[in-house]
């Protein structure tokens, strides 16, 4: 009998009821070269279906707009197995153990590889794909492990067997995995997994932690030590099962995590308030260019999916040889910053654009360009005329934090002298003409007299441009829980600096102390008083948020607290957003 296929009935299953969301995460997977085809073991992409996500193969071309392209498109990957690295990327000579290299593959994935590291793109490198990600990323790999270890005692370690002639399901030996790891969460203290390998890690590089060892000491896994959703194996978890389904659950729920990051980052603005990376114009820094001088360029905005930061003219109190070049005045010097901030945007108008008020933030945002606002920190540039004030409005400034490390003529510092006893009399003058010309007043560094003097003086809300809580890091330029409270009574935000000496006073900061000091601030001020403002290329840089690229991490940390939509775009710049727009109306 001849059996009838009905392409009809499979149709109707499909039209028949309209789905809110069908969205799965989208799991890249790079493809094997085998002489005139792209290949790929049907293993892989079954893990994935079985993991909720629809798979995507990633043929091996080693094309920028091919790759750039691609990763637009993906949220997460799969670095998958196969033939041996050629050494010459890693600038060693092949050894004659060295097995069959894959020259199509190789500066192909590498690219990947690199690129979707600098977007946050999870991946999950397995086999070849954990030495991938080592030769990529800063690592070391070994041509050939079967070499015998010296133990300490300088005795003779012996190599279990990493080349396997088991069936691919059989597990064939242990790994012991380190206790508060990503994989220690997915499998516990060790796994029985099966692996089919001479290459192997040699030294993860400084991107990443081994988290799992064979029992002859062979590196068996490893993973960010950067807050980033990466994880590489060198066993082969497509064959396992359902143990093996484990580490494609994990890769699929952070390719989902990023997509709604991606997704909510494309409908709401993200604004960062203060960033000092014109200080490092007079070195020839490239912003059109992924500079590594800088934590704030074009390419690292568009890979953090970031809208909008403010840059700032900063006027050191007491300037260091080359800070401000020689005969040039605090004015002169604020000016010659916004000079060449206009000669960036003018270089570069296709892709970013100038705004001081909210409208054109927004319309920047939908025409496709990232924003650059400009404000100043220390209110030097002035130079004790408040006829200089408008001057710079009419620049286009939307604030001016008063002071910096030392007191000046316009108020106290949180690192000065008392020399006024708060805001002077002169400084009274100019908080009331920037309020008269719209320009935001910002405490940020200000003395805690000063802060509470400009809080009574000011008829508009002030902000804090980079400041964080003095409950959690003990230091002078952090905010107390009572000025907290008088700021957000007064209509203010303070937003949260990524500058690690204002995060935690001993130990290395990171994304989660950050977390942990908007959070304490929602707690004291209320989620409609906070915001960001990383201080970076001004000392700003934690770990996961180390320059521009990194911020939808910031996104993807409050997902996973379960902040809301409407929360995350208050404090990505609508709570800040709400005060300019105020002070811009009075003027």
């Amino acid at each position: 009998m001849t059996r009838q296929f009905d392409l009809k009935s499979y149709l109707d299953e499909i039209y028949s009821e309209f789905p809110e969301s069908n969205h799965q995460p989208i799991i890249g997977l790079t493809a094997n070269y085998s002489d005139i085809d792209a290949t790929i073991c049907s293993a892989y992409y079954k893990q994935i279906v079985k993991a909720g996500g629809t798979p995507l193969i990633i043929p091996p071309i080693a094309d920028k707009n091919v790759i750039i392209n691609t990763l637009e498109h993906i949220d997460a990957i799969v670095l998958t197995g196969g033939a041996d690295y050629n050494p010459l990327w890693a600038g060693e000579q092949p050894i004659k153990e060295l097995h069959n290299i894959n020259k199509e593959r190789d500066l192909a994935e590498l690219l990947i590889t690199q690129l979707a590291y600098n977007r946050q793109i999870p991946m999950l490198g397995i086999c070849r794909g954990i030495q991938t990600l080592a030769m990529a990323l800063g690592g070391r790999v070994e041509q050939d492990i079967e070499n015998p270890l010296v133990n300490e005692d300088k005795s003779l370690k012996k190599h279990i067997k990493h080349s396997q002639d088991a069936d691919r399901s059989e597990p064939t030996h242990v790994v012991n995995i380190q206790d508060n790891s990503v994989l220690s969460d997915i499998y516990g203290n060790s796994a029985f997994v099966n692996t089919f390998h001479h290459q192997a890690v040699a030294a993860p590089g400084n991107k990443f932690h081994v988290v799992a060892t064979a029992p002859d000491g062979v590196i068996e896994a490893i993973e960010s030590c950067e807050y980033k959703s990466i994880i590489g194996v060198q066993w082969h978890p497509e064959w396992l099962g359902n143990e093996g389904l484990k580490l494609f659950d994990w890769l699929v729920k952070r390719g989902d995590e990023f997509n709604r990051a991606k997704q909510l980052h494309n409908k709401i603005l993200t604004l960062d308030s203060h960033c000092d990376t014109p200080m490092f114009f007079p070195q020839g820094v490239k912003f059109d260019h992924r500079d590594p001088r800088i934590l704030y360029d074009l390419h690292k905005m568009y890979d953090g999916h970031q809208d909008v930061v403010t840059m700032v003219a900063y006027l050191p109190q007491k300037p260091k040889p080359g800070e401000i070049p020689t005969g040039m005045s605090p004015k002169q010097y604020a000016d010659s910053i916004f000079n060449q901030i206009d000669d960036i945007v003018a270089a570069k108008s296709n892709y970013v654009a100038l705004a001081r008020t909210p409208d054109e933030l927004y319309r920047n945002k939908a025409e496709g360009r990232k924003s650059i606002m400009i404000g100043i920190e220390n209110g030097l540039a002035i130079e004790n005329d408040i006829k200089n004030i408008e001057h710079f409005a009419k620049r286009g400034i939307t604030y001016i934090t008063l002071c910096h490390n030392g007191d000046n003529d316009i108020c106290d510092s949180a690192r000065g002298k008392n020399t006024h006893g708060g805001v002077s009399e002169f400084g009274e003058k100019v908080i009331k003409e920037m309020n008269r010309l719209g320009v935001m007043v910002d405490l940020s560094h200000g003395g805690e007299k000063s802060f509470y003097d400009a809080l009574e003086i000011s008829s508009m809300p002030i902000v804090c441009s980079h400041s964080n809580s003095k409950a959690l890091c003990d230091v002078p330029r952090n905010l107390t829980d009572d000025q907290l409270r008088a700021l957000a009574a007064k209509g203010g935000v303070a937003q949260v600096t990524m500058y690690h000496g204002f995060l935690r006073k001993e130990g290395e900061a990171s994304i989660l102390d950050a977390i942990a000091h908007l959070e304490h601030a929602i707690d004291i001020m209320g989620i409609e008083h906070v915001g960001i403002g990383t201080d970076f290329d001004g000392d700003g840089g934690i770990s996961g948020l180390a320059d521009a690229s990194e911020l939808i991490n910031f996104t993807i940390m409050l997902l996973r607290r379960k902040y809301k939509e409407e929360d995350i775009r208050s404090i990505w710049g609508g709570n800040w957003l709400r005060i300019m727009k105020m002070v811009q109306k009075k003027k």
